[in-house]
């Protein structure tokens, strides 16, 4: 039996479509990706994302569990402020890439991947020698992601919270949609302006709240949108998408997530690893590809080859840019090939179109 959010019933009297994912039956599509992908490029669309694992972390020592698991640097964080980070096994493989937010002191939830939770959960519960609480709010969390350049104009109808006071990866709790304690969070997985809304399932109807965004929104034409658009979303803003991109079996550096990766901060798993792999040098790093043929969608797991039909690495990520009008890729390349202009090859099904190598996002961030 697969999961189901708050939003399900939703979902299928809209004549979505459904598929598993992570465990979780979740809508793929509704009126169709291109639409949505458009809405959200251009006015505004709605993602039911409440499949995303929430962890509670409290206590005299909650930064300092923390700061064990993951690679970024927690303690510049302040209340109302997130951070993007991700955790480490100890040789420097990804366990999962994650938003760590400071709700005050001595409080933060963690946000992780959908198919991860439990798994990230006990990973983070085996680390605990510290004095703090760790619990998994995650099946009494909604979340729903508003995004677009026109979602502040159908949010702010529901709010007195000044929604252009809230910068980028910073939050605020209030009331939205007549519920109190919302957590309207600026930050999302598109590459445009919006929010993600976090809510207790118990104390805020989930259908209400979506029925009145959607109203909020009509004037605009907003969309429901689903894990299809998403995808082709994100992927045009380069963003890494875990069991794809990134993996146990990659490590940040090479995964270009350098930026976040604080080497000098205090001990934290999968340092000493990363510190030696950027001694070494990073053998092969994720790079952005924009394929010639317009017939060659693609897809993940196609290879990667040089000029002689070797091998040299294979797609983590590819689609057709419904933004752009052309056939977008990420992947890992040895570092000799991973030079912005580089041409190499892709592998489609039975013929070999060409590539050029880039340096992602693949649209420019607004």
């Amino acid at each position: 039996m697969l999961n189901r959010t708050p939003f399900y019933d939703i979902h299928e009297q809209a004549g979505a479509k459904l598929i598993d994912f992570g465990g979780w039956e979740m809508p793929v599509q509704y009126a169709g990706i291109k639409q949505e992908h458009h809405a959200v490029r251009n006015g505004v669309g709605m993602f039911d994302v409440s499949h995303m694992g929430e962890f509670y972390v409290s206590g005299d020592q909650a930064l300092d569990l923390i700061q064990l698991v993951t690679i970024n640097d927690a303690s510049t964080l302040t209340p109302g402020k997130a951070q993007y980070s991700a955790m480490c096994y100890k040789d420097g493989g990804i366990v999962d890439d994650l938003l760590v937010y400071m709700l005050g002191k001595d409080e933060y939830i963690l946000v992780v991947n959908a198919s991860n939770i439990q798994k990230d959960f006990d990973w983070i519960k085996h680390q605990n020698s510290f004095e703090a609480t760790l619990e998994n709010l995650s099946d009494d969390t909604c979340l729903l992601a508003i995004q677009g350049p026109r979602s502040v104009e159908t949010l702010q109808k529901l709010t007195d919270t000044d929604l252009s006071g809230i910068t980028f990866y910073t939050f605020e709790t209030g009331s939205l949609a007549g519920f109190a304690d919302v957590t309207i969070s600026a930050t999302g997985y598109t590459g445009e302006k919006g929010f993600e809304l976090y809510f207790n399932k118990g104390r805020v109807d989930a259908e209400a709240m979506w029925n009145a965004i959607m109203e909020a929104g009509q004037e605009f034409d907003i969309q429901p949108c689903g894990l299809g658009a998403r995808d082709t979303l994100r992927l045009e803003m380069g963003f890494a998408l875990y069991g794809n991109d990134i993996t146990k079996d990659t490590n940040p550096l090479e995964a270009r997530m350098g930026w976040l990766t604080k080497l000098n901060k205090p001990n934290f798993i999968g340092q000493e690893a990363l510190k030696k792999a950027k001694e070494d040098g990073i053998k092969r790093k994720l790079m952005g590809l924009m394929i010639d043929d317009r017939r060659a969608i693609p897809r993940s797991g196609y290879p990667i080859v040089n000029e002689n039909d070797t091998e040299i690495g294979h797609i983590t990520s590819g689609t057709r840019s419904i933004t752009l009008d052309k056939n977008i890729a990420m992947g890992y390349l040895p570092i000799e090939k991973a030079e912005v202009g580089t041409k190499v090859h892709i592998q489609v099904r039975n013929r070999t179109a060409g590539a050029e190598v880039v340096k992602p996002p693949f649209l420019e961030k607004k």
